[in-house]
């Protein structure tokens, strides 16, 4: 209960800090090539998505925009985005399903992925994401059709599953009673993994070349990992692990560069030009609100 207080008195400053970027432009359609952010969005996170919307969209121009609704956004909320994102398109969370896949914690994010990557380059981009400056790295990704993925450490690469499997048994030796991505990324070696890949990166901000992947990879590979660790693969957390193996194991796709592209528990400013406002540090300090008061004024010109 005092997290839940909390919680929505750092939102309330938060949004207030960041009430200008209703005063900003639309987003309107700055490319005619096939180029989307996809996102799944909740009520309480409306005006953080502005925010990052809008900063991102400054320096990556898009055709189009999916927001999958989680269930909670109003009627009012809807309207709000409809005006400022006259590109998007909302679609509920239930239209997104597989028989194979686990249900909840963002699997509908994903589903809803493979589905629209087949007519466009999709940008899953979470609320909680901040645009600073210029990406040339993920606008060179989509001019060659190459996906990406934020990572988690400097000079990280995509290595082969395996490997990455044989580094986390070594490491924590995951139990049943593990986290899901450490207890499903120490299976990875039971199953017929030689041939893929795997990166330990962030599901909140990938992009998928268009044409480059089908539904049917999600549910073959989702199956497979269930009768390893079995009800446990449905526990929040293995959405995450899926979108790496899927991102991994694209024709070309790399790890940005971090700490340019990081979580605001590694950011260097003025070197970071993306950060991940993830839970842990997000409202610790005000750092997220001012640097995001300082993008909308530069989006306010």
């Amino acid at each position: 209960m005092f997290y839940s207080i909390k919680d929505k008195l750092n939102r309330y400053r938060f949004s207030y800090t960041c009430r200008q970027v209703f005063n900003t432009a639309p987003v309107t359609a700055g490319t005619d090539q096939p180029v989307a952010v996809l996102t799944q969005l909740q009520h309480k996170d409306l005006t953080m998505f502005l925010v990052a919307i809008k900063t991102f969209a400054n320096k990556v121009p898009l055709a189009k925009i999916f927001i999958i609704n989680d269930g909670s956004l109003t009627a009012a909320d809807q309207t709000v985005l409809r005006s400022h994102l006259p590109i998007a398109d909302i679609h509920d969370r239930t239209q997104f399903s597989a028989a194979g896949c686990p249900s909840g914690g963002c699997w509908e994010r994903l589903l809803a992925i493979a589905d629209f990557v087949k007519d466009y380059f999709v940008i899953q981009l979470d609320s909680d994401t901040l645009t600073l400056t210029d990406m040339p790295e993920v606008n060179e990704c989509i001019a060659t059709n190459t996906g990406f993925v934020i990572g988690t450490w400097d000079n990280q690469e995509i290595e082969s599953m395996t490997v990455s499997s044989e580094r986390v048994q070594k490491n924590n030796a995951p139990t049943m009673d593990s986290h899901v991505q450490m207890l499903a990324e120490s299976r990875f070696i039971n199953l017929d993994c030689e041939n893929l890949r795997y990166v330990r990166g962030c599901a909140g901000f990938s992009g998928f070349p268009k044409a480059s992947f089908d539904k049917q990879f999600i549910v073959d590979f989702s199956q497979k990992i269930e009768k390893e660790i079995g009800a446990k693969w449905h526990q929040w957390g293995s959405e995450q692990v899926m979108s790496n193996v899927v991102v991994a194991n694209l024709d070309k796709s790399i790890v940005l560069p971090h700490p340019k592209y990081t979580d605001c528990g590694k950011m260097k400013i003025p070197g970071t030009c993306f950060v991940h406002f993830i839970g842990e540090c997000r409202f610790k300090t005000s750092r997220y609100a001012d640097l995001a008061k300082n993008a909308i004024q530069a989006l306010l010109g």
